[in-house]
């Protein structure tokens, strides 16, 4: 699966890229390159990665390099979501070498987690192949990078959730024990059905349960999705049960405390989504290198 950035992900990565640079070089701009780099100085290098993993972020470095120099070209070797291996190469930057040395660590910051994250998701993903199920992210994002991490799990394989609050109806527990302040004698199906009014039917609405008996409840307003909260296999099971009893149509998706060991399992009870913020908020980094050979 080959992917490539939208409009939407360009646009939050050069706010970001602005603001890395801006963290780096201050007004002083790189001392060290002032001091040992030569303004005609060229060089190349290539981005070539340490370890097995999945490809994502492969736009940012272009990105980078046209905020800093525009005389920096590019070869681009491999595409997002390819699969990677130790020492696959990436992509080859040639031109003026202190601009090349400048943009490094935030091009590795940026792409080394990135990859993480479409790593993490790949090995969910291929751990409930053959299941009906599919792996989604969450809303457990680093503020500003929920573009590009939403992006690199589906670079992964994943399925993205909501992007935020605007997208989206999500009725969480705290959001029905507000509600029942001023609605002591409704059910959990009254608001779906008033929020269902509020959006003019235009959305789906999602509700989240804890236990069964409020899966029966939130069943009776037929909701598109029923998300249900740290519950075991077994329960799972019963709950798949319950909605093919009262309601078809929706879509049940298990969530909370789901790991790699776990996620099989839960896989194979039949729910048809499974969010896991782990994707993004735990994703530990892809190892990726800046080689570089100077110019003759």
């Amino acid at each position: 699966m080959t992917i490539t950035f939208t409009e939407i992900q360009i646009a939050a990565a050069k706010k970001l890229i602005k603001l890395s640079l801006e963290e780096d070089l201050n007004q002083a701009g790189d001392l060290t390159c002032r001091a040992l780099i030569n303004k005609v100085d060229q060089g190349e290098i290539q981005i070539v990665s340490r370890e097995t993993g999945i490809l994502a972020g492969t736009p940012l470095a272009s990105l980078v390099f046209s905020e800093l120099d525009s005389e920096v070209k590019c070869t681009q070797h491999l595409s997002d979501g390819d699969t990677l291996e130790p020492g696959s190469i990436i992509s080859t930057y040639s031109g003026p070498l202190a601009s090349i040395l400048i943009g490094e660590r935030t091009i590795l910051n940026f792409m080394t987690h990135l990859c993480g994250v479409a790593s993490l998701t790949a090995k969910y993903v291929q751990a409930i192949q053959g299941t009906s199920a599919i792996i989604l992210d969450t809303r457990k994002t680093l503020p500003g990078w929920r573009i590009l991490e939403k992006y690199a799990v589906k670079a992964g394989g994943g399925t993205n959730h909501r992007i935020g609050l605007y997208d989206g109806i999500l009725i969480k527990d705290n959001h029905l024990a507000a509600w029942a302040t001023r609605n002591s004698d409704s059910t959990i199906a009254d608001a779906i059905r008033q929020a269902r009014e509020s959006v003019n039917g235009e959305k789906g609405i999602e509700v989240e349960v804890d236990t069964l008996d409020q899966l029966v409840d939130a069943l009776q307003a037929k909701p598109e999705i029923v998300l249900l909260d740290n519950m075991k296999p077994e329960t799972l099971k019963q709950a798949i049960q319950l909605r093919n009893e009262q309601s078809p149509t929706t879509l049940l998706e298990a969530s909370g405390g789901i790991n790699l060991e776990r996620v099989r399992s839960i896989a194979e009870t039949g729910v048809e989504r499974i969010s896991i913020g782990a994707l993004t908020h735990s994703a530990i980094s892809l190892d990726l290198g800046f080689d570089w050979k100077q110019c003759t």
